[in-house]
């Protein structure tokens, strides 16, 4: 020590600083790693190594270098010596490892890298022989070693041969770092290219820092070194152990600015540990663990040199680390609640069940709100959108934007077919590819992909965390569930309501036309045929008016039953879906259309018959349904316009029934319904997992597609 007590104080607190940091990171990236591969394992070791260097240093530093016995100072010696050899290589091969070298077999970091690299490891195995023995006898004033110190005098232009070696070694290693970090290969995470990008300026400027460490250390080495070659290394330190313990202080100092460099790195991007995202929790950790260790470096620091009795300084261990149990415990409630208070809107009820069952019109579910609170709350993003996809679709409507300015999305068909289904799966976007939107998030359900959340980038430009995404997954989830289960509640109750109403109407219909007309009519045919045959004739004009009341009667009870809706319905379970679908419509419909086509293949034959009775009958109701409309809509009130219906069943990842017509198109004021009855079936369609597409041109046709979820039909069941 330099017998001044704030230097020798800040030497030890930043020396068990720097080994605090060094040992959690490096535990902290071999617990966190999604794959512990082999690159893993060497950021662990060069992470503990350096930790290592500082437990022997703390430990030289504390004992003081003139109290130290002949085996004390060989032990620590050797403990600091091997790391301070090993380290620059081993941040070498990590920067390497991180940059994709071994990813891309013929890239142009590979290319650059590959002679370079087998340099510097021959320098190591060199180093580990000649550099290490060569330091350490320099440290041991022995005698009998005289005659190995001839080693440090051969020289290079007057510098010694072991200073030049060691220091080029260093250089090298700190300056192809930088060189990998300027230009690295293609990463194969989803955002490890981004990661890379961010990541990029703390590495390299924790690079450029070990490189100041490396001329310090080499400059250093240059005084010793020359000076070693007429006194010991022990008489060197005696007389300039002011100056050594400044630059000793110094180098500590900037390698604690490397740590912290390399700890925001690994926290906020995970580079080591291979994640996709990095969490937010890890960087809240890494806060609380430089605090502890700034803290526990000061307090123990202060208590080693000035030589506190050690009761006392395990008693100022003990409150110091209950007192950052206690902030650690605190901040972590506190977080919890934030994040309470930032869910509660998508916790908090909708209250679907009373908006369903009011007597006055349904109001729309707000979604709206919860959704601008996930993005301006949670995500902090500036452009967002949630899309529904599949059976989903009909149900949710268009996508929602965040905020309402935002540029309208355009279709999007074919990102579906983009997600694989691995967990944590995110896809990177193109800027101008949907909306500002760069990353997009898929959303599963128990029947496959039932949406899809784009998000743009964040407010502050960085990165959004996993816990993040995590939420914004679930929520998301979540809104698309709950409103397409609202919608179809609504619609459902909606039409029951209607259903209700047109039976009251019918049943009130009916009372009225049996009382008022048919009952009347009946009674007085009924006197007019006693009256005649009291009078023991058939008078003809009394008989004709009897028969004429009883035809009239007649016909209003048909016209009645007619407007009656029907109860009968065809044995789907009986006959299966194919056979009474065809048969609907060859007795029903034979007479509407000019020539009805079938188009079946045997692939979708067999899938047909391995639906389960709901479906089948769901199916073969909003396919019926799609056939009346054609027949009732499709010549657009012109008797003499020729209509064909054509039906066609394929089946691929999933059954797909098309039914088309020529006719007029939908949308054509005077023949075109309510819509009704294609909202009541997409309903029924979405319940069992299908979907209900409908495509029409003005005058030209009207295409219905049903899309069915079969399970995958053998090809020996096909061709049979």
């Amino acid at each position: 020590m330099s017998d001044i007590l704030l230097l020798d104080w800040a030497i030890m607190a930043i020396s068990l600083f720097n080994t605090i940091m060094l040992t959690w990171l490096g535990l902290t990236v071999v617990f966190n790693a999604d794959r512990r591969d082999w690159g893993v394992w060497i950021a662990t070791a060069g992470l503990l190594l350096g930790a290592l260097f500082f437990v022997s240093h703390s430990a030289i530093v504390g004992l003081g270098l003139t109290q130290l016995t002949w085996r004390n100072m060989i032990f620590w010696w050797t403990a600091g010596l091997v790391p301070a050899i090993i380290l620059p290589f081993a941040w070498y091969i990590i920067i390497l490892w991180y940059a994709g070298y071994w990813n891309v077999p013929r890239s142009q970091l590979r290319q650059r890298q590959n002679i370079w690299l087998r340099l510097t490891t021959g320098m190591l195995i060199v180093g580990l022989v000649a550099l290490f023995t060569g330091v350490l006898l320099l440290a041991i004033p022995s005698p009998q070693l005289n005659p190995l110190r001839v080693f440090i005098r051969y020289s290079i232009a007057g510098i010694p041969f072991l200073a030049v070696g060691y220091s080029v070694y260093v250089l090298l290693c700190i300056g192809l770092s930088l060189d990998a970090l300027r230009q690295p290969a293609i990463s194969r995470r989803v955002m490890g290219t981004v990661a890379r990008r961010r990541a990029q300026p703390w590495l390299s400027s924790a690079s450029l820092a070990l490189m100041v460490v490396s001329l310090l250390v080499t400059g250093v080495m240059l005084w010793i070194v020359q000076d070693a070659r007429q006194r010991t290394f022990l008489e060197i330190y005696l007389d300039a152990q002011l100056t050594i313990s400044i630059l000793d202080l110094l180098i500590s100092a900037i390698i604690a600015v490397v740590v912290v460099l390399l700890g925001r790195a690994v926290v906020s991007y995970e580079v080591f540990t291979g994640k996709t995202l990095p969490r937010g929790g890890l960087k809240r950790q890494w806060r609380q663990a430089v605090l502890l260790a700034a803290g526990y470096g000061i307090a123990i620091g202060g208590s080693i040199v000035i030589q506190l009795r050690p009761l006392y300084s395990l008693l100022l261990t003990a409150m110091l680390m209950t007192f950052f149990f206690a902030m650690v415990s605190w901040r972590t409630f506190a977080e919890r609640e934030r994040y309470i208070a930032r869910l509660r809107p998508f916790v908090a009820s909708n209250r679907l069940v009373e908006q369903l069952i009011a007597q006055t019109d349904p109001q729309e579910v707000d979604f709206i709100t919860p959704f601008y609170a996930l993005c301006a709350d949670v995500l902090d993003a500036r452009v967002a959108y949630l899309a529904a996809l599949g059976p989903m679709a009909p149900l949710v409507g268009p996508p929602i934007s965040y905020p309402s300015s935002a540029q309208p999305l355009p279709a999007l068909t074919s990102i579906a077919d983009r997600f694989t289904g691995a967990e944590n799966e995110m896809l990177s976007l193109d800027a101008d590819e949907l909306g500002a939107a760069i990353w997009a998030i898929p959303l599963w359900s128990e029947r496959g992909l039932s949406g899809v959340l784009l998000l743009g980038e964040k407010s502050d430009s960085g990165l959004y965390t996993q816990e993040e995404i995590e939420i914004a997954r679930v929520i998301s989830e979540r809104l698309i569930d709950t409103h397409a289960s609202a919608e179809m509640s609504r619609r459902l109750m909606e039409i029951q309501r209607q259903r209700l109403a047109q039976s009251q109407i019918i049943d009130q219909k009916t009372r009225r036309a049996l009382h008022d007309d048919i009952l009347p009519d009946i009674q007085a045919a009924l006197i007019a045929l006693s009256s005649a045959a009291a009078n023991g004739h058939a008078g003809s004009e009394k008989t004709q008016r009897a028969l004429k009341l009883m035809t009239d009667a007649h016909k209003q009870i048909s016209d009645l039953l007619h407007d009656m809706p029907t109860t009968s319905a065809p044995e789907v379970a009986r006959l299966g879906f194919i056979t009474a679908f065809k048969r609907v419509v060859e007795n029903e419909f034979s007479t509407v259309f000019d020539d009805v086509r079938w188009e079946i293949s045997p692939e979708a034959q067999a899938a047909a018959q391995s639906l389960p009775t709901l479906t089948a009958e769901v199916v073969f109701y909003a396919a019926r349904e799609a056939v009346r409309n054609a027949a009732k809509h499709g010549r657009g009130g012109k008797a003499e316009r020729q209509l064909t219906l054509t039906v066609t069943m394929q089946h691929t990842n999933h059954l797909t029934i098309t039914i088309t017509d020529d006719g007029v198109g939908l949308g054509n004021s005077e023949t075109s319904g309510s819509g009704q009855g294609l909202a009541l079936h997409s309903t029924m369609m979405a319940v069992v997992g299908g979907e209900v597409v409908v495509d029409t041109a003005a005058h030209q046709f009207t295409r219905v597609t049903l899309n069915v979820p079969v399970t995958p039909v053998p090809a020996s069941a096909s061709s049979a």
